[in-house]
């Protein structure tokens, strides 16, 4: 026996003849509502099946909308590093 569509707290359960029988469908039904199914087997919950998660894209470029330069960022600046001064004294 299946329940209805799960509230929040409450997913749905289905028999596991039935999700044998509907494995497909149900997978398809997951993937587009994101809702979990729990499987029962003699009544007692023993798998659950819920979406997976969304991958995103690659990381670079990913906050280019979010983040301001403020000033010049590219230009050098005026000041020697202590890894160059030993370069100008000749050490």
């Amino acid at each position: 026996m299946a329940t209805p569509a799960g509230t929040p707290g409450n997913p749905r359960t289905i028999k596991a003849s039935v999700f044998k029988a509907t494995c497909l469908k149900l997978m398809d039904e997951v993937a587009e509502t994101g809702e979990e199914i729990i499987i029962t087997k003699n009544g007692k919950p023993v798998a659950k099946l819920s979406p997976h998660p969304k991958r995103f894209g690659p990381p670079f470029g990913r906050d280019r909308d979010r983040l301001i330069f403020l000033g010049d960022v590219v230009s050098p600046i005026d000041v020697v590093w202590e890894a160059e001064q030993g370069l100008i004294d000749g050490e």
